[in-house]
């Protein structure tokens, strides 16, 4: 049964993470590549966000294993069976505990060590990517729009890397509107940030409130392209990308150097702990729900329903204790609350199918009667 349920587990992970990837995936293939970035970008970006789609959907594989084997066993008549032999729920849920527990210390590794520094890793490539100048305005023939007023054109890019038939557009002025051609050019970057260089142009000067437009030749001109480079100077490192521990030794500092509240640095690390036994629990429920049915001509339709239901009640007091817990250091217990909740729900179960609820026997006073 636990060969099963792993085999039937890693089914089940891999088709909804490919449903979560693609759906990503399509979302960040556009505003990659919409700016310029190559494909390998869009793979290494894809990659460091796979540790945290696989978080998500563990549980829900979980869940949809145990249901599939315990509806499978039953089907084939091989619960009733085994029950038959004298094995009661408790004994057949062992091999459901099992798996439980090997999916617990997986996803402890994810939650703890991988999910933290694969977001920290592409925190920092999102830092390099957003200052990338070649990305950004290096494309031929294109009409580009880097911010707002602003229009950049190429015509070529000789293989030496120099530009060829620049246009500039330069329009954020409210006085003056600013237009630049030049034959060739090149960017570079000194101390103070990115420059583009264009040689022998012309530069139009339109004066808003008198209409009066200027021109000026010119040999070289360097203009200043820094603006165009959207940085993000936002914290380097979030609350996510902390590690476990630090979360734990040190929740003042981490909230201050994260903006956050302590009781928000609490619910982070006690969540990782918590996640992993998401796993145990959607198994448990998708076990025990089917067993307490037992036997039937007609499927475990019902009992299905009502595991997905009793799922579903787990996750809203996961949502309603999270507003405390973020509310109060002191409220963190109740960040397992969806634990205790899911394992006391199983174990409810597992007893009504070890000893299920029958109409007591009538007596033959009673019958008579």
């Amino acid at each position: 049964m636990l060969s099963q349920l792993m085999v039937l587990f890693g089914f089940f992970a891999l088709v909804l993470v490919s449903v979560y990837w693609v759906n990503r995936a399509v979302v960040l293939f556009d505003r990659l590549i919409a700016d310029g970035h190559s494909a390998g970008v869009f793979l290494e970006f894809t990659a460091l966000s796979l540790p945290k789609v696989i978080g998500l959907v563990m549980p829900m594989a979980a869940f949809a294993a145990a249901v599939y084997v315990t509806n499978k066993l039953s089907n084939d008549s091989e619960l009733t069976v085994v029950q038959a032999t004298g094995f009661s729920p408790w004994r057949i849920a062992r091999p459901v505990v099992a798996f439980g527990i090997l999916l617990i210390l997986a996803m402890s590794i994810i939650t703890h060590f991988l999910i933290p520094a694969s977001l920290a890793q592409l925190r920092m490539r999102e830092i390099e990517i957003s200052g990338s100048v070649s990305a950004r305005l290096l494309r031929e023939g294109v009409f580009l729009h880097p911010t707002s007023g602003v229009t950049f054109y190429i015509g070529d890019i000789t293989a030496e890397g120099e530009l060829q038939n620049i246009f500039l557009s330069d329009r954020r002025s409210e006085n003056r509107a600013v237009t630049y051609t030049a034959d060739s050019g090149f960017l570079m970057r000194d101390e103070n940030g990115p420059k583009l260089v264009m040689l022998r142009g012309m530069a139009q000067s339109l004066n808003r409130k008198s209409e009066r437009l200027t021109t000026t030749t010119f040999e070289d001109f360097s203009y200043d392209i820094s603006a165009f480079i959207q940085t993000d100077n936002g914290l380097l490192r979030r609350l996510e990308h902390v590690p476990t521990l630090e979360l734990l030794t040190r929740p003042s500092a981490v909230g201050a150097e994260t903006n956050n509240t302590v009781a928000r640095v609490l619910d982070e690390a006690h969540g990782r702990f918590q996640q992993p036994l998401l796993c145990l629990v959607a198994a448990l429920i998708g076990f025990s729900a089917l067993m307490v049915g037992g036997f039937s001509r007609f499927g475990v339709g019902r009992q299905i329903v009502g595991a997905i239901f009793l799922l579903v009640i787990v996750k809203l007091v996961e949502s309603a204790v999270t507003d405390p817990v973020r509310s109060s250091p002191d409220m963190w217990p109740l960040v397992y609350a969806p634990t205790v909740i899911g394992l006391t729900i199983s174990l409810i179960l597992l007893h009504l199918a070890a000893r299920p609820f029958r109409r007591p026997r009538r007596t033959a006073q009673e019958a008579s009667a």
